[in-house]
């Protein structure tokens, strides 16, 4: 049976060039009505976190996460995906820095009064990192088993004297696929009342 991560890879597909027919066809089949554009798979993972913490199952409400693999992609994505293309409702996490690409891609698009995209100051690590604190993070890290790696990052040159935070968030993409892990564990560990507000309400608006 065809499922939201078959649609997702078609997506991904298109969007490199490939034809859309196969992902028009499970648009309608598996009743896609949003797409939720992420950066990158990290936001992935705190996305579907907070989801399956909140009870809720995206797919079968209808909506995909997919993670473009930049901010650069927005405008593919969101020209095959939104009003000009398959004619999905688009929502989305972005970062501060990068919010005009988004916003030129939106008006591209013809999207921009249908959509629902909320800003992260930084980037979706750095807030959940201010949500829970330095000390509860490396709390995490260490049970995490990743206490060695984090001291010998910390004895980097680089590394003294910056605040613990901006620490924390560059120890956390120094090793292909922690970031991913992360975001998932670091959402876990949040109390419900320390939700990063662009998180929060991206998942409200869904």
């Amino acid at each position: 049976m065809a499922d939201m991560r078959a649609f997702r890879d078609e997506v991904h597909g298109w969007a490199a060039g490939g034809p859309g027919e196969a992902a028009s066809d499970l648009a309608v089949r598996l009743g896609v009505r949003t797409a939720v554009l992420l950066e990158g798979p990290s936001d992935l993972a705190a996305v579907e976190a907070l989801a399956a913490r909140r009870g809720r199952d995206l797919a079968a409400e209808g909506v995909c996460v997919v993670a473009m693999g930049g901010a650069m992609s927005v405008g593919r994505y969101t020209g095959l995906l939104g009003p000009s293309g398959l004619g999905l409702r688009l929502a989305g996490l972005c970062d501060e820095g990068e919010q005009r690409f988004y916003d030129r891609a939106l008006q591209r698009a013809r999207a921009a009064s249908h959509s629902a995209f909320f800003v992260c100051v930084r980037d979706l690590e750095d807030e959940l990192i201010r949500a829970l604190g330095t000390a509860r993070v490396e709390e995490i890290v260490r049970t995490e088993g990743d206490h060695r790696a984090w001291q010998t990052f910390l004895r980097q040159p680089a590394q003294h004297g910056r605040p613990r935070q901006q620490q924390l968030r560059r120890f956390l993409g120094t090793k292909k696929g922690r970031k991913i892990r992360y975001g998932h564990l670091l959402v876990e560990a949040l109390d419900h009342d320390q939700v990063p507000a662009p998180l929060d309400d991206l998942l409200a608006s869904l």
